[in-house]
């Protein structure tokens, strides 16, 4: 895959391409650089061969060059073209036990023992062990999912003809929390600087739920306008602060409603009457995806802000609006909305699929990424890689 130098372990992780070029371009702004096809660009760790063709031949857009930062076109990887992909979890994939296997792979291992120095405390025995009600909190389930699907990619490197499967990944996406592990993947951050950003997100998600009584309900059978129309009817019950709407777009039949604990109850009330088969209060901290994160934004703008991240090595699907980014800033401001907009993964495996996926792989606990892939499309062929 792309996204990796072959045969360097995660901890290595090659700088991404916009830190790795070594060539000067003064006035660019609004011209074009047509890669060679046998180019190499050379990073901290040796020289890596870099094909156009990885990019559908697509010419590479740069704006300008500032000292020895080479701005790139935010529309990079526009026109991506996928074949191999892989699909990281979200938060409420989480399950006491995970992490087991990774113990059985030094380099997955390693993971959580670097983790740990960063957390403070020892993540792997909560992962193991539990108590659930300790592992399902906001600030200790997004760390945990974040370091056990990493831990997958090093399991799934370490059996025969992983490294193969790995160099053949051409685009990556996340649900929710999983875009962090997605852009950690692709060398837009190093592993520490993804767990401090994450580790900082659910703590900061955890005070804003906490500062409001606010919860989430999935919606089950019903299409995506019948939904809305039922939060419509909702609202009409309940004052501003207990506003609701749609936060997960996840897949047909199956979307995530957010908001003020009085208004889910109106939506839970009335899901019957709109023919819903079935609500599910969700065990989360809060309305997520929704105004009510609003307090969490300015503290994952500051620590944003502060992080390192450049050009991802593949494209990254966004949550906020399914498409790839390569601005460095860009994608930071992203990051910051995210917790604040509706998770749009229905439009993001459904272009993914219409653009011609051959094969996906959900790295991390759990399966309802394959759940929710199978549902939108049953001939698909999706393997989880577990750890």
């Amino acid at each position: 895959m792309h996204a990796f130098l072959r045969h360097h372990p995660l901890s290595r992780l090659a700088p991404p391409l916009t830190r790795s070029l070594t060539y000067s371009i003064s006035t660019m702004s609004s011209s074009s650089l047509l890669l060679p096809s046998n180019c190499c660009f050379v990073t901290k760790n040796g020289f890596r061969r870099f094909s156009p063709n990885k990019l559908d031949k697509s010419r590479v857009f740069m704006s300008t060059s500032v000292g020895s930062r080479v701005a790139v076109e935010d529309a990079l990887f526009a026109d991506y073209k996928p074949t191999n992909a892989f699909l990281f979890p979200g938060q409420g994939a989480q399950a006491v036990g995970m992490g087991v296997e990774a113990q059985k792979v030094p380099a997955a291992a390693e993971l959580y023992k670097r983790a740990n120095e960063i957390m403070g405390f020892d993540l792997l025995d909560i992962c193991i062990n539990g108590p659930k009600e300790k592992l399902d909190s906001t600030i200790l389930s997004q760390p945990a999912i974040y370091v056990t699907s990493l831990a997958a990619v090093e399991i799934l490197r370490a059996r025969e003809g992983g490294q193969q499967i790995i160099d053949s990944v051409d685009v990556a996406c996340g649900l929710s929390l999983g875009e962090y592990t997605a852009l950690a993947f692709a060398g837009a951050f190093s592993f520490e600087d993804g767990l401090k950003l994450v580790k900082q997100r659910g703590e900061a998600m955890q005070d804003a739920a906490d500062a409001a009584k606010s919860a989430m309900v999935s919606i089950i059978g019903l299409d995506s306008d019948k939904v809305q129309k039922l939060c419509d009817a909702a609202n009409e019950e309940v004052d501003e602060a207990n506003k609701v709407q749609i936060a997960n777009f996840l897949c047909p039949g199956n979307y995530a409603v957010s908001g003020g604990v009085k208004g889910i109850e109106a939506v839970e009330a009335k899901a019957k009457s709109f023919k819903a088969r079935m609500t599910v209060r969700l065990a989360v901290a809060g309305a997520f995806h929704t105004s009510f994160m609003n307090p969490a934004v300015s503290r994952l703008e500051a620590t944003l802000d502060a992080t390192e991240i450049t050009t991802p090595r593949i494209p990254v699907i966004s949550n906020v609006d399914a498409q790839p980014h390569a601005d460095p800033d860009t994608i930071k401001k992203i990051l910051a909305s995210q917790v604040t907009s509706p998770v749009q993964w229905e439009t993001t495996v459904k272009t993914l699929l219409t653009k011609g996926l051959k094969k996906s792989y959900e790295l991390g606990p759990g399966k309802v990424i394959a759940g929710i892939v199978k549902r939108m499309d049953r001939g698909a062929e999706i393997e989880n890689i577990g750890a």
